[in-house]
């Protein structure tokens, strides 16, 4: 018999906030492999896979109101980066590898948050996306409405 892949809420729909709106959490189903899916002989090593890695990036989003994901060579990280500073708005840049090195690593935090590129930009603990994500927010004012909603938990 096979095992089904399960769908989880893990979506925040900001497409229309007004002034000072929180995100409102809507259904958003992602597709993962169920536990039951996976032999016991592998669970753990599927569990904890570059795990430091990700809880580095839990821990800076936890604790910053921007976060920038990035990696080396690639322009967008830098773009997201140059537009907060144009807009003097304070962020904490991670950097992991290049194309060339640590891109098995990377993919510990595409397979996380679900996200298939870099920049991961995140605001007040929320993915919203890469650097052309950000600059909609930025030019819509969505990300000061962000910065001063509550942070997600």
């Amino acid at each position: 018999m096979r095992a089904s892949p399960t769908s989880t809420p893990v979506a925040f729909d900001n497409a229309f906030l007004g002034a000072g709106e929180a995100p409102k959490l809507r259904r958003m189903p992602r597709h993962v492999l169920p536990e039951s899916s996976l032999h016991p002989a592998i669970r753990d090593h599927v569990a904890n896979l570059n795990r430091d890695l990700v809880e580095e990036v839990q821990q800076a989003v936890a604790a910053n109101d921007i976060v920038v994901v990035g990696m080396r060579q690639n322009p967008a990280p830098k773009r997201a980066c140059k537009l907060l500073k144009e807009a003097g708005i304070p962020h904490t840049y991670l950097e992991y590898g290049s194309y060339l090195g640590e891109w098995r690593r990377r993919n510990a935090l595409k397979m996380w948050s679900g996200w298939p590129t870099f920049p991961m930009v995140f605001v007040r603990g929320v993915l919203v996306g890469g650097a052309s994500d950000l600059a909609k927010l930025i030019a819509s004012g969505e990300l000061k409405a962000l910065l001063a909603a509550e942070r997600a938990s």
